[in-house]
């Protein structure tokens, strides 16, 4: 089960691009940044009282809005924000603490934190920070690999050969990014990342040898960080009573964290070349991935030959 996000993860994630200073309410840093299935943009922001769940970033102009007001109607705006459930108050910008706003916070166990950055790009790091770290996530059993420059997942039941496939792939010069466990997340609406868990980081399982770290056997550019999703090659074992497309007219869709990622299947039989194959699978997306649809173009390519065929025969007739 994840760890639940915190006000204190975010301070801890993010000292090195937003330096966070304690103000005020660092009792409670443990209190948690709700994780509502919304977007980034949703959970920071602005001083925005239409949607006071935000963590709220207040710069100089916000706080000169905030001291403009009276003490009757400041208390009432951060009643609003407490009633809200607002996560976290940030001050960026070097904006001032006002000192009834610092009291408020100690007193009913907000998290103020200050920071020198600009309130704007506080905003933009911090939503980029949420949406990694509250993104949907999930953990697939395969082979995670960079195919000319594209993330691709090799799937199938154990024992079919995915990790010496993925080893013939690393000799021909492509990357590995994880064996065996994939951790996947949805970084944005259509965007599926992958990337290895620290325990397996450049380790390749292969039967019969044992571990290999690929990065020390074949160097540094052996080996990727993460990779964005776009292929799933699914392997097959071939039986008598495999049923198996050979020419599939519709393009085939695994669906991944609510994305549908295109998807080849391929037989695994002695004397196929399983890495050209996955080369070529690979190419083809790229294709597609540019607008060009050669089973499409195939289909009316035969549509006009047929065509010329009938009226070749009209005209003989």
């Amino acid at each position: 089960m994840p760890t639940m996000l915190t006000v204190q993860h975010l301070v801890e994630d993010n000292s090195e691009k937003i330096p966070l200073s304690w103000v005020a309410g660092e009792s409670s840093a443990h209190r948690p940044i709700p994780d509502n299935g919304l977007s980034a943009s949703d959970l920071v922001g602005h001083l925005n009282l239409i949607h006071p769940s935000r963590v709220q970033v207040l710069g100089p102009e916000e706080v000169s809005f905030y001291t403009n007001f009276d003490t009757s109607r400041r208390q009432h705006l951060l009643e609003d924000l407490l009633a809200g459930g607002v996560p976290a108050i940030v001050l960026a910008g070097d904006a001032p603490a006002p000192s009834d706003l610092c009291q408020f916070c100690d007193a009913n166990g907000v998290p103020l934190l200050a920071s020198s950055i600009d309130a704007a790009q506080a905003i933009d790091i911090l939503r980029i920070y949420l949406g990694k770290r509250l993104a949907p996530k999930t953990t697939l059993h395969g082979v995670f690999m960079d195919v000319l420059g594209l993330g691709v997942l090799l799937t199938g039941e154990s024992g079919l050969g995915k990790s010496e496939l993925a080893l013939e792939l690393v000799s021909r010069g492509h990357g590995l990014v994880a064996d065996d466990a994939v951790e996947l997340s949805r970084t944005s609406p259509h965007v599926i990342e992958g990337q290895c868990p620290a325990l397996l980081q450049n380790l390749l399982e292969v039967r019969g040898i044992g571990l290999l770290d690929i990065r020390t056997i074949f160097g540094e550019t052996s080996v990727r960080r993460k990779m964005n999703l776009k292929l799933v090659v699914h392997l097959i074992r071939k039986t008598s009573d495999t049923v198996f497309e050979r020419l599939p007219m519709q393009e085939q869709t695994q669906e991944i964290l609510g994305v549908p990622i295109r998807q080849v299947t391929l037989q695994v039989a002695a004397g196929r070349n399983l890495a050209v194959l996955v080369e070529a699978a690979v190419r083809n997306t790229i294709l597609s991935l540019r607008g060009i649809d050669t089973m499409g173009d195939f289909i009316e390519r035969q549509a006009l030959a047929i065509m010329e065929s009938s009226k070749q025969a009209r005209g003989d007739s």
